[in-house]
């Protein structure tokens, strides 16, 4: 199973993401690889890379089979550009899912619907799980479901390739309060007292009045 850095996790889903958005500019020089890692829209969380950083990262990519440097003719910039495609044997919507969770991280199924919807078309929520579910049972799959997290009940999913740079902290459920001291039991204790007195006032009077003992008496 291919592990990947944060860096180049974000490398990757910079190159996946720019040759469906913007192929006129693709493949990516260094410059431009460095620029997509750190842009502000799209990213979670931001992150600052320099070309060096850019290099190290996707020369290891390389290395992996996941990028490829083209050397243009008359230029002297190095470009790069991934075989995501080859190396994972993915189709281009599952491309474009995974990419959407190697820059963002975990991600409910109607937001992965919305997001990688700028890279492919998604027709529908059960097209997402299709692609999904596709992306999951593979032989070393590269997307896991997660649990919904406390107080919510949509489900996440997240990519595999780099799990590190995208750490699901653990949520604590919030402690139950301490209940308040109950004062319902006194409350009820007094209220049955001060009825029972009453009671017993009332017999005291129909007692004298009819001229007999007062039968509560008897009972103390």
């Amino acid at each position: 199973m291919l592990e990947l850095t944060p860096h180049e996790s974000r490398i990757l889903g910079v190159l996946i993401e720019k040759a469906f958005t913007t192929p006129n500019q693709y493949p990516l020089s260094l410059n431009a690889l460095a620029t997509g890692a750190g842009q502000l829209s799209n990213r979670d969380p931001v992150m600052q890379m320099t070309e060096d950083q850019a290099f190290d990262a996707v020369e290891s990519l390389r290395q992996k089979q996941l990028a490829v440097r083209v050397d243009q003719v008359g230029s002297r910039v190095h470009k790069y550009k991934h075989l995501a495609a080859e190396t994972l044997r993915c189709s281009q919507p599952q491309l474009a899912i995974l990419a959407e969770l190697l820059l963002r991280g975990p991600q409910t199924l109607g937001e992965l619907r919305s997001r990688a919807s700028r890279m492919q078309p998604l027709e529908s929520l059960d097209r997402v799980t299709e692609i999904l579910r596709g992306l999951m049972e593979i032989e070393e799959p590269l997307v896991q479901l997660l649990p919904p997290a406390p107080g919510s009940r949509a489900e996440q999913y997240t990519q595999l390739l780099s799990p590190i740079a995208h750490p699901i902290e653990p949520r604590e459920i919030p402690a139950s309060p301490a209940p308040a001291p109950s004062d319902g039991l006194s409350t009820r204790v007094t209220a049955l007292e001060a009825e029972v007195k009453t009671l017993h006032q009332a017999i005291q009077t129909i007692s004298q009045a009819l001229g007999i003992p007062d039968p509560t008496q008897k009972d103390l």
